[in-house]
């Protein structure tokens, strides 16, 4: 009899479909939660792709971006990642203790400038370019949620950078002093981490600049990160699309194409840009400052690379000059041996038979003489032709 064959049970797949990450949701109010959301709860909640959301991941290396997506804006600037829409922010670990700060001081911000929920525009506020008016609260403008988080996060990098500068330039100026008066090993090594160090914070800045220059120089990019207005201007729209409707149709029996046309480009979404671009602005000079200080320590090391260069090529060349000095002695020391050499050979000459025993000092004293005349002209040759100065 055969036996049945058991068969492994299968294995249920969350709902999910991946494993569930820690996020801190913050809302309007400045509320905040820890929710477990995976990947594709995060999709369907924000609207964004697999390849957006790939972008927040702190394994892969990608460059710094803020991208505005049809219900949300992702922000990835160095240390800082967030997923921002029209009602929350959401920003992945908020037990880490590099990003617990970021989530406190978007609690806070948030909960000091909150404003009014939001009213839906009827179609006398729709401007006539399909623009819709941001909320105002009290006498003056309010920014939309999205640019109050846009604006925390953007705050937190640019001042996360300068608080790393300004440690580094506090380090630094001192060490490369000291590599200055002295040249040691410990001095170059500090000098070297220092470098390293520079060259990571460098590289940081210049990607948020960029950024921030790429955004400022797309204004497509800038209007899309308008989540509130968007939406608004979407329900207007809707509430609308009766009416529309039924004026192209008359339109379009008409046989007037282009009139057709040139009604459905004014509906296009088309909102104003200059608070969004003076908020970017404000913080690209803040981060090109910090870029121009970053750049003054780089000077500053590269200037001391070259003293210590110099001092080093002029320690050289006295250490050349000096081995000059002793090859021409070391030359008439051996040119004084060869005249001993040849009077002490063994041979008979009438020299050898005077009995006056000054003569020997005689020999003496003029090999000494020539040797050190020999050495003098040496001299005046090597300091008249610049070889010794």
């Amino acid at each position: 009899m055969a036996t049945a064959t058991a068969m492994p049970p299968r294995r249920r797949h969350a709902a999910t479909g991946a494993a569930a990450g820690e996020w801190a949701a913050v809302s309007t109010s400045g509320e905040w939660r820890s929710e477990a959301i995976g990947k594709h709860q995060l999709v369907r909640r924000t609207g964004l792709s697999a390849r957006d959301l790939r972008a927040l991941d702190p394994a892969l290396s990608y460059p710094s971006s803020v991208m505005g997506r049809d219900r949300a804006i992702v922000v990835n600037l160095d240390r800082v990642r967030a997923v921002i829409t029209a009602s929350e922010a959401l920003v992945p670990g908020p037990r880490d203790p590099s990003v617990a700060p970021l989530v406190a001081e978007l609690r806070a911000r948030l909960a000091a400038a909150s404003p009014a929920p939001p009213r839906a525009v009827s179609d006398g506020e729709a401007g006539k370019d399909g623009g819709v008016s941001p909320p105002r609260g009290g006498g003056g403008k309010v920014l939309p949620f999205e640019f109050r988080a846009l604006e925390v996060c953007l705050e937190y990098a640019c001042k996360s950078l300068e608080h790393e500068t300004s440690m580094l330039e506090k380090e630094a100026y001192p060490a490369l002093d000291a590599l200055t008066s002295r040249v040691s090993t410990l001095n170059l090594e500090h000098v070297r981490q220092i470098k390293c160090r520079l060259v990571a914070i460098s590289g940081g800045v210049h990607k948020v600049r960029d950024e921030l220059e790429h955004l400022l120089d797309d204004d497509a990019d800038m209007a899309a990160m308008h989540l509130s207005e968007k939406a608004a201007f979407q329900a207007a729209s809707q509430s609308s699309r009766f009416d529309i409707g039924t004026e192209l149709v008359e339109i379009d029996e008409d046989g007037d194409d282009d009139e057709t046309e040139a009604e459905q480009g004014s509906m296009a979404f088309m909102p104003k840009i200059d608070e969004l671009e003076n908020l970017l602005e404000a913080y690209f000079v803040q981060i090109d400052g910090t870029l121009n200080k970053l750049s003054a320590q780089r000077e500053y090391v590269e200037d001391t690379e070259d003293y210590i260069n110099i001092m080093l090529d002029d320690k050289q060349n006295q250490l050349l000059q000096m081995g000059v000095v002793l090859s021409t002695v070391t030359l008439l020391i051996t040119s004084a041996v060869v005249v001993t050499a040849v009077f002490g050979m063994n041979i008979h000459i009438a020299l050898y038979r005077i009995t006056d025993f000054n003569v020997f000092w005689e020999a003496v004293g003029g090999t000494l003489a020539g040797a050190a005349t020999l050495f003098v002209v040496a001299m005046l040759y090597y300091w008249k032709n610049g070889i010794l100065r």
